[in-house]
């Protein structure tokens, strides 16, 4: 009977009826909670975890898999997210008409007392927002559109909107704005790849860079680098 439950369970998540829409809401909305000033709990990315282990989703198919090479995957990774913020601030940020300063988090700004839980909520973003919005929403849309280049194209859109839609709500206009070519870069990345492992090492290091810029004052500097 037990086996029978869990079987049913398993089907009912990864169907697309009420159960299974729910739980991907739910997954998606629980993003990350912060238990204290700028110190967050990845509990959206927790979720989907707890959903691929009770639907028995393999983790490959939410991009858990191993890569060729953990070295060159973690170089790679932390090149690409320091290259794109960099790229971001001193040059699309300023072309949008962006403030020099990230005034959602500028009490950052020569705080050593913020620092550390600063340094694990990027980290946490990297690891939480990967999971949700390529490895596990990838998931359920490819099971729901198909795994075409026209379906995967539209996957990379719609996770796009969502993921920017949701930075709206907590970084405003310009945080939304650079969610948008986040969410192009990185899962554009996850759908050539389908490991999750270069993308959320990438958001991770695009994060902490941001971090490390607002902390040392640096960000005016960086963001006139170009366009004075």
């Amino acid at each position: 009977m037990a086996d029978e439950a869990d079987d049913r369970l398993a089907a009912e998540l990864r169907g697309f009826g009420l159960p299974g829409a729910t739980a991907a809401l739910v997954i998606v909305l629980a993003g990350n909670l912060f238990v204290a000033p700028l110190v967050a709990v990845p509990a959206g990315a927790l979720l989907a975890l707890l959903w691929a282990r009770l639907t028995r989703t393999p983790w490959s198919a939410i991009g858990y898999a191993r890569p060729t090479s953990w070295p060159v995957t973690v170089v790679v990774g932390v090149a690409l997210g320091v290259a794109f913020k960099f790229a971001m601030k001193a040059l699309v940020m300023p072309l949008l008409g962006a403030s020099p300063e990230n005034t959602a988090y500028h009490s950052l700004a020569g705080n050593r007392a913020l620092l550390a839980g600063a340094t694990w909520t990027m980290l946490v973003a990297g690891f939480g927002e990967e999971t949700v919005f390529r490895g596990f929403l990838f998931q359920r849309l490819g099971a729901l559109l198909g795994s075409s280049r026209g379906a995967q194209a539209a996957i990379v859109l719609v996770t796009t909107a969502l993921f920017a839609f949701l930075h709206y709500a907590d970084q405003g206009r310009e945080g939304a704005e650079q969610a948008v070519f986040t969410g192009l870069m990185f899962g554009t990345i996850y759908a050539g790849t389908r490991r999750i492992w270069v993308p959320m090492i990438a958001h991770a290091a695009f994060d902490l860079t941001a971090a490390w810029l607002i902390y040392a004052g640096l960000e005016v500097r960086v963001a006139h680098l170009i366009f004075h």
